[in-house]
């Protein structure tokens, strides 16, 4: 069995911005040397969420839109009553969302559909520095089964 750790860093520019990480992530399985097992993509933060999405421009804007309409950042939350920076939206949309992504791994690839990106999404109201958790996990290349 292998473990690979891997992080993967990079700045946000806050409110919803979309960041596309498929080609690192992937790079991270490529030389990792597991051909068979697990992708997980973990990002410590309460303010960030990871994601499959089909990174068309149309559809990236619709995405936006569809949570400003369930989770309006002008809306009162009772975060923003003990919090000056005034990011209870930030919290909540990260939260639906989810921290972590799992994909498979086959044939020393992530299994992705023809459209499908990994994409992390900055939820919170501020530009920030973000550092994902990547591990690679299962059996070897070269060995068929380490």
């Amino acid at each position: 069995m292998i473990v690979k750790k891997a992080s993967v860093k990079f700045s946000t520019t806050g409110k919803v911005d979309i960041v596309d990480i498929t080609e690192r992530v992937s790079g991270i399985v490529d030389d990792s040397d597991v051909s068979d097992g697990i992708l997980n993509v973990f990002v410590p933060g309460a303010t960030g969420a990871l994601t499959t999405i089909e990174c068309e421009s149309g559809l990236l804007e619709d995405f936006k839109d569809f949570l400003e309409k369930i989770i309006p950042r002008g809306a009162d939350y009772k975060h923003n009553l003990s919090h000056a920076d005034r990011n209870g939206h930030s919290h909540v949309r990260a939260s639906l969302i989810g921290p972590s992504i799992t994909a498979p791994v086959r044939n020393g690839k992530v299994v992705l559909g023809i459209w499908q990106h990994i994409v992390f999404i900055e939820m919170d109201n501020r530009p920030r520095q973000r550092s994902l958790v990547v591990t690679v996990i299962g059996h070897g290349k070269t060995s068929g089964r380490s």
